[in-house]
Parts: structure tokens; sequence; C-alpha cells
């Protein structure tokens, strides 16, 4: 009997589309496996690691390559980030459905991620703005961004390697780098403008000197994002 074919959500769906043709796939924090096995079945990649930090997620994951025929093709590694994948076994690197911090910790950990001319494709759920300075002051570059509409809401993709980039404007952290032509671009900057205003209304109830300087600070910032965004909007 035919293997039946696996779809994908349009998040997991924008990351498989930018993963290069004939990779040697490692795919982190794997949870159900869905986005190897998918590049799988489709004869997009050669080969895959599955890596996940809890047994649950990655038995999970052997079960969805099992049943949709690929199991032969795929290897599962029960460890932390990186920790037990070698820089010879993978040229292109997914980090996906997890906090900005958490992948930031990951990359740290894996120093070799940088050196080894491995391309890179990461997905943070949240603190996507601190990730993306944390990057360019720590030796990646980026090579593209895109935005992807998922369950109500807007998530970025970075597309990265190893390489020096100059450091970013506070507008480039919130907003994106590379992001300009993106028919999307608009919307993120809402969100991110709307994420801003509730940070800032949260500083002015405080009391604290800080916090109103900071909420001053930000306050600056949100009306810059406001007038980039009345800017796209004018060339879209």
């Amino acid at each position: 009997m035919e293997n039946r074919k696996l779809q994908l959500q349009p998040r997991l769906q924008m990351l498989a589309d930018l993963v290069p043709a004939g990779a040697k796939l490692a795919d982190v924090g794997t949870d159900h496996g869905y986005l190897p096995v998918w590049l799988l079945q489709e004869g997009r990649i050669r080969q895959a690691i599955a890596s996940d930090i809890n047994l649950e997620p990655l038995e999970h994951a052997r079960r969805t390559a099992a049943e949709y025929g690929v199991s032969e093709r795929m290897e599962f590694r029960l460890c932390a980030g990186l920790d037990k994948i070698r820089p010879d076994e993978t040229d292109t690197i997914v980090i996906a459905g997890m906090g900005g911090e958490t992948i930031l910790s990951i990359l740290e950990s894996a120093p070799w991620s940088k050196k080894s001319g491995a391309f890179l494709l990461l997905q943070p759920m949240t603190k996507a703005e601190m990730l993306r300075v944390w990057l360019t002051d720590n030796g990646y570059c980026f090579t593209g961004e895109h935005l992807v509409f998922d369950k109500n809401y807007l998530y970025p993709i970075f597309c990265v390697t190893g390489g020096a980039q100059e450091k970013l404007t506070e507008e480039e952290a919130f907003g994106g780098i590379l992001l300009k032509e993106d028919p999307l671009y608009g919307r993120y900057l809402e969100q991110q403008i709307r994420k801003l205003q509730r940070r800032i209304e949260g500083l002015k109830r405080s009391d604290n000197p800080a916090s109103r300087t900071e909420a001053e600070h930000l306050e600056d910032l949100r009306l810059r994002l406001e007038k980039r965004r009345e800017e796209i909007l004018c060339t879209q």
C-alpha cells in the first residue's frame, strides 16, 4: 500500500520551502518530526537527523517517520540542541518553534554552527528582536528574512550563515532587517508596534523612575516604527 502524504501547517511549510534541495538536514527540537518527514517524502533532502531534548516527542517523531515510510533515511538523537550532532553530519540546521532565548542558547553551545558553512533556518516564537541582535553581534549574518501567518499570528523566519554583519539599529532589531519586500511586512510592523505599546503601558504604571525613562525611550522607538510602517504601506 502506498504511503500517505503528510500535510504541513503554514509555518512548517514555509520552513520546508526554504530548505535547500539535497540538504543534509538537522531538525533541532523536532517535536513530531513533521518537517523532516515531509522533506524526505518529497525527495527534497538526502537525509535527516531529528533531535529533541525530551524522549516523548522524539518517540513521536519515530512513529511519524514509520507511518509515512521514511524511517530508513532518518536518525533520531536524544540531546539538548546540537550537542550530539557533528558539523560533518549536516549542512542545513533548522531550529524552530521555540523562544528566541532558547535558540540563542543552543547556538551559543555550538559555535561550530557559524564556522562550518552551515545554512541556518531559525524561527523564534518570542523575542525575535533579542535573537536578531545576538546573531549579528556573535558572528552570524542574515541572508534573508521571511514572514508567515499561522494561527492568527505572524512569525519571522531568519535565514542565517556564519559571517560578519554590521551592528543593528533598534528599528532593525524590532522591525526586521530584510523584510521590506515581504507583502506581510506592514502587518508585521503593526504587530510589533502593538507589542511595544503594551510594554510602554506596563512601564508607565510603575513608580520607578528607570521604568518611566525606559517607557519614554520605547515610545520614541514606537513612533519610528510607525513611520516606517506608513512608508511601507505607501509603497505596497
